[in-house]
C-alpha cells in the first residue's frame, strides 16, 4: 500500500534547470519512479545530454529549451508539454541562480534584477502556466526549490538578494497552496542547505575558509548532494504526500537548529 503512494506510472513531470545539479537528480528520481519526464532547460545541450541519459534507462523523456525569465516562452513550452503527451502533473521549479558574496550596499540594480527574474518571477511564470493547465485537470503538485536562505541569513558571504529571492519563494508556495487546494493542486517546496552543486562550487571550490565556516554552522558537518534532494522532492510529488501543500520542507542537516 505505501510504497505504491511513490508510483509516478501514467504521470507527466516537468523539471526546470532539469540540465544539471539538484535538476538532474530529480528528473532522474521522478523517471525512476515511472514518470514521463520533460528536462527543461535554458541550455538545451545539457537538457538533451539529461534526457538521453533518462532514455538509456528506460525512462521515457524530452528536452525543452525554457528560459523562465521569458513568460512567453513559459507559455510556448507549457504548450508543447500538452502537444506531446496531453497532460502535466508534476512541476519541479527547480531553475535558480546565486551570485553571492556581493554586499548589499554595493548591489546593483542588474544584480537584484538578475536574481528576482529568474528566482521569483521565473518561478511564478511557471507555476502559472502549467499550474492553469492542472487546475483544468483538477490535480498536480508542484514542488518549489526554496532554500534555507528563505529562512535565516547565511554566513559569512553576504547575499540580501538572494535570500529575499528564496523567502519570495517559500511565501508564494504557501500562497499558492491556499487558492489551489480545494481545487485539486498542491504547491510544496524543499528548502535545501549547501548542496555540492556548480552553483555552490564558489565556496566549495574557490573560497576555502567560507567553506569551512559553512561546514561549522551545519550539525552534520557537511555539505548535501543532489540525490538526497530529489528524494525529498520524490516525496512531495507523489501521492505519499498526498495530505501535504503549502510546507516548506527543510533539507538542511540541521543547520536552522542553531
Amino acid at each position: 500500500m505505501y510504497l505504491e503512494k511513490y508510483d509516478l506510472k501514467g504521470r507527466v513531470a516537468v523539471v526546470t534547470g532539469g540540465g544539471q545539479g539538484i535538476g538532474a537528480a530529480c528528473a532522474r528520481a521522478l523517471g525512476e519512479a515511472g514518470a514521463k519526464v520533460v528536462v527543461a532547460d535554458m541550455m538545451t545541450d545539457r537538457a538533451e545530454a539529461v534526457a538521453s541519459d533518462l532514455k538509456g534507462k528506460g525512462i521515457e523523456a524530452m528536452a525543452l529549451a525554457l528560459d523562465v525569465t521569458k513568460s512567453a516562452e513559459v507559455d510556448a513550452g507549457a504548450k508543447k508539454v500538452i502537444d506531446a503527451y496531453g497532460r502535466v502533473d508534476v512541476l519541479v521549479n527547480n531553475a535558480g541562480v546565486a551570485r553571492s558574496d556581493v554586499r548589499a550596499e554595493d548591489t546593483t540594480d542588474d544584480h537584484w534584477r538578475f536574481h528576482m527574474d529568474v528566482n521569483v518571477d521565473g518561478l511564478f511564470w511557471c507555476c502559472r502556466a502549467f499550474g492553469r493547465l492542472m487546475l483544468e485537470a483538477g490535480s498536480g503538485s508542484i514542488v518549489n526549490i526554496g532554500s534555507m536562505s528563505g529562512f535565516i541569513v547565511n554566513k559569512p558571504q553576504p547575499q540580501s538578494f538572494y535570500n529575499a529571492s528564496k523567502a519570495a519563494v517559500h511565501h508564494l508556495t504557501k500562497s499558492l497552496a491556499a487558492e489551489w487546494g480545494q481545487r485539486g493542486v498542491r504547491v510544496n517546496a524543499v528548502a535545501p542547505t549547501y548542496i555540492e552543486t556548480p552553483l555552490t562550487s564558489f565556496g566549495m571550490n574557490e573560497s576555502p575558509d567560507m567553506y569551512k565556516v559553512w561546514l561549522e554552522m551545519t550539525p552534520m558537518g557537511r555539505v548535501g548532494q543532489p540525490d538526497e534532494i530529489a528524494s525529498v522532492v520524490l516525496f512531495l510529488a507523489s501521492d505519499a504526500a498526498s495530505l501535504m501543500t503549502g510546507s516548506i520542507v527543510l533539507a538542511d542537516g540541521g543547520y536552522t537548529c542553531w
